[in-house]
């Protein structure tokens, strides 16, 4: 068998490679990335790296040319029009390199009504991809957990939680438990007979539930008190990202960010850790 991961020197993209690693052999898979010496230590465990540019539809075929199973993980880019393009080099580049089965990484903010900035990249995705005659299965991300560890000074420092989010709630998963999801989907064919999995933890918080929590893990008090979209645009506008950031909590205020499914049980035959637990064991680890 031949398994392709590419973006797999990103966050997600190295745990679905360890996660891989112990299913199958080192020497079955191939790793697609931009900068191959940030994957010399996969390569010398006995995976093949090659360089992949998604702008680049020969590199996009290279990567993939003749794979069993291929893994898509996008790139970062901020905007719909950039990851439509380098999608479009993926679904030809699949096609053209006979890719067997295809696993594409979503996220819940797709909706037609959704003012996200990446909706339109996600709800291209179930459309395009069921145009293009590959078989292929969408794995939809809730919220990753993970960032609410590094953020979670800030907020004590605050005393609250600060999203713009009113009464609605947020579905979470950590990047763990997304990547073991997706190493599982690869080696289960049997799991490719539902085109559409969305990956959650079994219940979503709302501001003041999450406030909780956070409570809880951290022992300070944190409670709820909400900045506007703009603001919040503004604060965290770092990278250019706060317009994009302020958008996906425009949508979670319309309740669009709340999806909870079963659907990670139904892969892996048990539920995904819950968020107390996760915060738990990652501020555990970090003392």
């Amino acid at each position: 068998m031949k398994y392709v991961i590419t973006g797999a020197t990103g966050h997600l993209g190295r745990q679905i490679v360890e996660q891989l690693a112990q299913r199958v052999p080192a020497t079955e898979m191939t790793l697609g990335v931009h900068t191959p010496a940030k994957a010399q230590a996969f390569a010398q465990r006995g995976m093949t790296v090659l360089p992949l540019d998604y702008r680049d539809a020969a590199s996009v075929t290279a990567s993939l040319q003749d794979a069993d199973v291929a893994i898509y993980v996008p790139s970062k880019s901020h905007d719909s029009f950039s990851r439509v393009t380098e999608f479009e080099n993926v679904i030809a580049a699949a096609e053209q390199a006979s890719v067997k089965h295809l696993i594409v990484m979503g996220f819940i903010a797709d909706q037609v009504n959704n003012p996200f900035d990446l909706s339109a990249f996600y709800g291209y995705v179930p459309r395009r991809l069921a145009a293009s005659g590959l078989s292929y299965t969408i794995l939809r991300n809730a919220l990753y957990a993970d960032p609410l560890v590094p953020y979670l000074p800030e907020l004590i420092e605050r005393h609250n939680v600060i999203y713009p989010l009113g009464d609605a709630s947020l579905s979470f998963i950590s990047l763990a438990d997304s990547a073991a999801a997706f190493a599982q989907v690869a080696v289960t064919p049997q799991l490719w007979t539902q085109p559409i999995y969305t990956l959650t933890q079994e219940r979503s918080y709302t501001m003041p539930a999450l406030a909780q929590v956070l409570s809880q893990v951290s022992g300070a008090a944190i409670g709820y008190a909400p900045v506007t979209l703009d603001q919040f645009a503004t604060m965290y506008d770092e990278g250019h990202e706060g317009h994009m950031l302020a958008s996906m909590y425009a949508g979670g205020a319309q309740g669009l960010l709340a999806t909870v499914t079963d659907d990670y049980r139904k892969i892996m035959g048990h539920p995904a850790q819950s968020l107390p637990d996760f915060l738990t064991a990652a501020l555990a680890a970090q003392s």
